[in-house]
């Protein structure tokens, strides 16, 4: 696990800076899952408004990375990689996605956020 410190405002910018980070590092677009905890990452946002089944056939297919907002966290396969930009400070919300996030993540769970937050939701430190 490897935490990113960032204020929730900048969690989402922290994330796609680890996501470009781990592409340029030769990772494969389709190992990276990225959730956020608060609003949607705007590439999800903008997937949705052509209809959940085309948003969805992206996840399943595998090929590129993939951002999801926590409600879908337990429709989401498992990754290699799994990015959560923790960018709303909501314990409630922080302590249900670390758990699954963390499950989800075959190789690394990255988490970009306050770490105050983090390690409440974590029940320890990170």
């Amino acid at each position: 696990m490897q935490l990113i410190p960032a204020p929730a405002a900048g969690a989402l910018d922290a994330a796609e800076e680890a996501v470009d980070l781990l592409l340029e590092s030769g990772r494969a677009p389709g190992d990276i899952l990225v959730l956020t905890t608060g609003e949607q990452h705007p590439w999800a946002a903008h997937e949705l408004s052509f209809g959940e089944a085309a948003y969805w056939a992206q996840h399943d297919a595998g090929d590129d990375v993939f951002f999801a907002g926590v409600s879908a966290v337990d429709r989401a396969a498992s990754r290699p990689v799994v990015v959560v930009a923790v960018n709303d400070d909501a314990d409630r919300t922080v302590a249900r996605t670390l758990p699954v996030a963390r499950d989800r993540a075959a190789t690394l769970l990255i988490v970009c956020g306050d770490p105050q937050t983090i390690n409440s939701a974590l029940g320890a430190g990170v």
